[in-house]
């Protein structure tokens, strides 16, 4: 029997796993790698130092491999994800079953494997694999940590979405402040600005962290242009911002 563990490791910084983690990190007999190609080799290489950091368990074993993408062929967005997780899936099980045929097999997740994460949907289509998660920091603790902002107004609600749905829909029914991940559009830009404040933040938690903030009149242009300079620099980006209206 295989138990898969997704650990959830923060978004960067060594100083973001928990003892939880660390202990579910040196509990397992195999770590699983993943590697989405050149551009995005910093989040195998940070995945790799977590390991040579926190790893003292010198029984666990190391493999590494290879991200399937996403066929861009497919016109249906929700088969299309369908279809890619399986790939997924897949390779996760041959990569396993080349290592070992039971044990315990740690996956790092970035961020939390609760908020914008598939692993959890991907590991139920393993068979015989049992699955336990380590939460980890999410990236929007770590944003609004970064800028000393609440999440949400007094006794307010908030919504959390993403930058396909903020451009198709619009701002979000029913709340004042939403906070918009998975967004390669900079959607913001399709709302009207006047009254909403921005607080945008790129690798946040790492040590090439950039935050921008202010009225979105002011600062969108700032950080459509910082946004498209790191994205030039490092050949990847993850970035996430909150919306809050007056």
């Amino acid at each position: 029997m295989i138990e898969l563990v997704l650990i959830g490791i923060g978004t960067g910084g060594l100083d973001q796993l928990t003892l939880a983690a660390v202990k579910a990190i040196n509990s397992a007999d195999l770590i699983l790698i993943p590697r989405k190609g050149v551009d995005k080799a910093d989040l195998a290489d940070l995945r790799r130092a977590i390991c040579e950091e926190v790893l003292t368990n010198t029984a666990t074993r190391i493999a590494e491999f290879d991200l399937p993408v996403r066929d861009p062929a497919t016109p249906d967005y929700l088969r299309r994800v369908d279809d890619w997780h399986d790939a997924i899936a897949d390779v996760w099980q041959r990569t396993i079953a080349d290592h070992i045929t039971d044990g315990r097999v740690a996956l790092l997740v970035w961020g939390d494997p609760a908020l914008y994460d598939s692993s959890l949907r991907i590991a139920r289509r393993l068979p015989d694999v049992t699955v336990q998660v380590v939460p980890g920091l999410m990236s929007i603790n770590v944003l609004t940590a970064a800028h000393g902002i609440t999440l949400n107004e007094v006794g307010a609600p908030f919504v959390v979405t993403t930058g396909r749905r903020l451009r198709e829909e619009g701002w979000p029914a029913g709340v004042d402040t939403a906070v918009v991940m998975l967004d390669g559009e900079c959607s913001f830009q399709h709302l009207a600005p006047e009254g909403i404040t921005i607080w945008w933040g790129a690798y946040v938690g790492m040590s090439s962290q950039i935050l921008l903030s202010g009225p979105l009149a002011d600062v969108g242009e700032k950080i459509v242009a910082a946004r498209a300079q790191a994205r030039a620099r490092h050949g990847w980006i993850m970035d996430i911002y909150l919306l809050r209206r007056d």
